[in-house]
């Protein structure tokens, strides 16, 4: 496996690769690392269909790709990913231009939102975060299984560590809302329908969670003061946790990554070969992660490997959304 750390850039995680005639489906593209994906995709060969929640982020993401990258071949496709209907829609219109796909690159989210609901009624970060991606890709699967040694590279977070799954109560109806968590809550989701994904397609796709790196991009549009500190201090508490200290002795703060450092790791999971050794695994800092590390840097918490978690949160996916995939 090719060596890269938390500073690799996705021109570095890629140097050397040719993506000619690879097809890649990237949500939200419009900016910060979704729209650098694109372009270092693309910049290696590969045609990106760049998908953004309304016409005028995505024709003007893909504007900007081609001044970028010119000579690459981009295509722009809206598709709101809190509204289950628009998913199916958008489905629709895909599968009847493009036979086949090989990555889609699972990159949306929103984080520590107020509390609000998707269109069809679930809490808004667990909607669209996770049960967006999952009818997507679903829908999007006779395409994608049928591409040249296809991957699922879903966007997770050391977020993950404030909270397992909730399957009991996904949608916040009876637990107090806490922003953060329900980040947590969407953010562990990412990372088990990745491992299940693996599970259940076996051979057929690669599926990987990624933890980007702590960024400054649109993502953080929600966050004022307060969530801010609690950010700040939860990821002190975690270093101390973990027992990840500085040379001065104390607990290690959050260190933020440039945009491309921070897309690196989807890229080099969309892209690494050696990976499929290890399908379902959660990346970070374009390697694998860490079981007990500090998921501040490249570790995760050990829920991210139940896998009877995993089976049970495929099963209520496939009912709130209304989709039935690989089930059986």
């Amino acid at each position: 496996m090719t060596s890269f750390d938390r500073d690799s850039t996705t021109d570095d995680v890629l140097e050397g690769i040719d993506l000619a005639g690879r097809r890649v489906v990237v949500t939200g593209a419009a900016s910060g690392l979704g729209f650098e994906s694109s372009r270092a995709l693309a910049a290696h060969g590969a045609t990106v269909t760049v998908l953004a929640r309304s016409e005028e982020r995505a024709t003007g993401a893909v504007e900007s790709l081609r001044a970028l990258v010119p000579g690459a071949t981009f295509e722009a496709g809206v598709v709101d990913l809190s509204d289950l209907g628009d998913i199916e829609r958008f489905a629709e219109r895909f599968l009847a231009e493009h036979d086949a796909f090989d990555v889609l690159m699972n990159n949306a989210g929103v984080m520590a939102s107020p509390f609000g609901r998707t269109a069809d009624g679930f809490e808004t970060q667990f909607g669209t975060n996770h049960l967006g991606h999952f009818a997507l890709t679903a829908r999007l699967a006779p395409a994608l299984f049928a591409g040249d040694t296809p991957r699922v590279v879903m966007l997770s977070s050391a977020g993950h560590s404030r909270s397992d799954v909730d399957l009991e109560d996904p949608n916040f109806e009876r637990t107090p809302y806490s922003p953060w968590v329900a980040y947590g809550r969407s953010k562990t989701a990412n990372a088990l329908f990745a491992r299940e994904l693996a599970r259940r397609a076996g051979a057929s796709v690669l599926s990987f969670s990624v933890h980007p790196g702590g960024i400054v991009t649109e993502l953080g549009r929600h966050l004022d003061d307060e969530l801010r500190n609690d950010m700040a201090e939860f990821a002190k508490e975690r270093s101390m946790r973990f027992g990840d200290f500085g040379e001065d002795g104390e607990p290690l703060r959050m260190r933020f990554k440039s945009v491309p450092a921070g897309a690196a790791t989807q890229v080099w999971g969309a892209t690494e070969p050696t990976l499929s050794a290890h399908n379902g695994a959660y990346l970070a800092d374009c390697g694998l992660g860490v079981l007990g590390a500090n998921p501040s840097t490249n570790g995760y918490m050990a829920y991210l490997l139940d896998d009877d978690h995993a089976q049970r949160l495929w099963e209520l996916s496939q009912q709130l959304v209304d989709i039935r995939f690989l089930d059986g």
